[in-house]
């Protein structure tokens, strides 16, 4: 069996560092042109992110299995293996709710989050260019703050990391401070409060290197965004920040993985469903309680 994954470019990187995965396909390829895997022509399609456009396409390319769900009305013309799955309303969590596809290949297995972390395997990654390496302090907990989203998630005020980064003892910790290029502006703050104490690494490396990176550290804090679950994956100490509100609660978003940490208050709320540039349950996290957790790990190089 030959396995495939779409996506962009943008996330060809993750892809392609799971040992699972054989082939990762361009989705813009697939929209334009034949495709295949090992040679041959693809034999089935998840729709695991349903798009319209690519549920049209598989059709065309008379797919044999076309697995979508029950939900998305594009799905009845286009797919013939329908799973019934609703996905705002369920309890679970969305990598469990994505393996409800396999319902069409006879696997109807309740996957948990610690079983799911099990079968997670980046571990085909690039050698870290040696002038990053370089910037890495074998002797200490290489822990990285990943404060932005890009605005997709509630994020954690900037004082909250400049408070956990004085609260930090660089004695023990190598602090690192992550971003894209296009972050760098909105991190200054941060950076003018705390830059001799950190290593700002933002805007210098594409994902792939990112990854890598991420690798050769220990630990990574963030809001719900894509670095958190890469760390999970590589089972580092991921340590999440999350709001209580449906459905970007950790209960659907958290990352997984054996190291995996979420803070969120303890409480159902909404207040903030309409205001996504302000979240008081967000900001009730205190970084005394991320520092006190990361000291508590007592996992420091000798």
């Amino acid at each position: 069996m030959t396995i495939g994954i779409m996506g962009t470019p943008y996330t060809k990187a993750i892809i392609e560092s799971c040992k699972y995965v054989d082939v990762f396909i361009d989705k813009d390829d697939f929209l334009k042109q034949q495709v295949s895997l090992a040679g041959e022509p693809p034999q089935c399609l998840l729709h695991v992110l349903p798009r319209p456009e690519i549920a049209k396409r598989a059709k065309e390319l008379q797919i044999p299995w076309r697995i979508g769900t029950t939900n998305r009305w594009y799905h009845w013309p286009t797919c013939n293996k329908l799973v019934k799955l609703s996905r705002n309303r369920s309890p679970l969590h969305e990598a469990q709710l994505n393996l409800k596809l396999l319902k069409p290949f006879g696997i109807n297995h309740d996957f948990s989050l610690p079983e799911i972390a099990e079968l997670t395997d980046m571990s085909r990654l690039p050698v870290l260019p040696p002038h990053f390496a370089a910037l890495l302090q074998a002797d200490k907990f290489k822990i990285i703050l990943h404060p932005k989203s890009r605005g997709n998630a509630r994020e954690w005020d900037l004082d909250h990391y400049v408070t956990l980064v004085k609260l930090l003892d660089t004695n023990k910790f190598q602090i690192i401070i992550s971003g894209t290029s296009g972050e760098k502006a909105d991190l200054q703050p941060l950076l003018d409060q705390v830059g001799e104490r950190v290593t700002d690494i933002s805007g210098l490396m594409g994902l792939p290197e990112f990854i890598s990176l991420i690798a050769e550290c220990d630990g990574l804090v963030a809001c719900s965004t894509g670095p958190l679950h890469i760390a999970a994956a590589l089972q580092k100490h991921a340590l999440g920040i999350y709001p209580p509100m449906r459905p970007i609660h950790p209960g659907r978003w958290q990352p997984i993985g054996k190291h995996a940490k979420v803070f969120v208050l303890d409480k159902n709320c909404s207040d903030c469903r309409k205001n996504k540039t302000f979240c008081p349950c967000t900001q009730a996290i205190r970084p005394e309680d991320i520092k006190n957790y990361v000291e508590s790990l007592g996992i420091f190089p000798k």
